[in-house]
């Protein structure tokens, strides 16, 4: 009979634990968690799927920026949270980048974490301050070869796209830049309007404005086509510096522990949201490309470029004691 009661006990107890009832989902507040400053990409994709989600399932969708460690401080939080939907991760590549450079992290991507979908893909540009001369990357370099190590590059974080990229620009251009992390996009891009660093990767959504403003100068893109936001600006691929082909991305996440009722519930409405003309316009306007190609799909693409960000970690030298 104790036993008996214990086991019902223990029932209960795993219930209020995990607070999942996929019958009921949702019937409270959810929250979106980013783990980087507001203003940059993440934060834009968090904001506006909150709104649109909120809109279709009539509850409060609030958005939450827990930033810190290059994004593992938010990514940890939701990692741990209670698996029953209520707290939503916004997370980047920086998530199957990250063990590949040696970090020690407090939570491993595949296992702790269950992808939802893949909302968006983001290019970045490589960029400099107004006042800087260089009107082309071959100028760029030409100038850095010249006064070695007097050139710094900022990054939204260590292991991140900006970083990884910056690392085998070095090594495919010859040149040596000292490597300045911020704690995200924003930060980052008011020092390259200062002219506090020299360059930068920065994500297409964040730049564009500051382009065509006329604050910044973009020299080349990543990724496999140019942007049809900043259509002059040639990829890095055009100019000879290959190995820059691979693309960040936005997706979506749960704690592992999330019943799969619930997780194909948020994903289905999600992924409609995201493919929705409206939705996906406002993704175009602020520079990535939306997917929204589901649960599946998105963890396909999690094993792919944990393989192609290790390639590019390997080839950079990154590598985080």
């Amino acid at each position: 009979m104790l036993f008996a009661f214990a086991a019902i006990a223990f029932l209960v107890q795993s219930v209020a634990v995990s607070g999942a009832s996929p019958q009921n989902y949702p019937d409270r507040r959810l929250t979106f968690v980013v783990p980087y400053p507001a203003g940059g990409a993440a934060d834009a994709i968090g904001r506006l799927l909150a709104t649109r989600l909120s809109e279709a399932w009539k509850q409060p969708v609030v958005v939450e920026n827990k930033s810190g460690g290059g994004g593992i401080v938010g990514n940890d939080y939701v990692a741990k949270a209670p698996g029953d939907g209520y707290t939503v991760l916004v997370g980047i590549s920086q998530l199957v980048q990250a063990p590949n450079v040696g970090m020690k992290l407090p939570y491993d991507v595949f296992r702790d974490l269950r992808p939802v979908t893949q909302a968006a893909l983001i290019a970045a540009v490589f960029a400099v301050p107004i006042q800087r001369p260089d009107q082309t990357m071959g100028e760029f370099v030409k100038a850095a070869k010249v006064s070695p190590w007097t050139f710094s590059y900022g990054s939204y974080g260590t292991a991140t796209t900006s970083h990884l990229y910056g690392e085998l620009l070095k090594k495919k251009a010859g040149i040596e830049m000292t490597h300045v992390p911020y704690r995200g996009a924003a930060p980052l891009t008011n020092d390259l309007l200062g002219g506090q660093i020299s360059a930068a990767f920065v994500e297409v959504a964040t730049a564009a404005p500051q382009i065509g403003g006329g604050k910044i100068r973009a020299l080349a893109i990543s990724g496999e086509t140019r942007s049809p936001l900043l259509p002059a600006i040639p990829t890095l691929g055009e100019i000879g510096f290959a190995g820059f082909e691979a693309q960040g991305w936005i997706g979506i996440f749960l704690p592992a522990t999330t019943p799969k009722e619930i997780v194909d519930k948020l994903d289905d409405e999600l992924s409609r949201i995201i493919k929705s003309p409206e939705t996906s316009e406002q993704i175009k306007h602020i520079g990535l490309v939306p997917v929204g190609d589901g649960a599946a799909a998105f963890t396909a693409v999690l094993q792919q470029d944990f393989e192609r960000w290790g390639n590019i970690a390997r080839e950079s030298g990154v590598k985080v004691e």
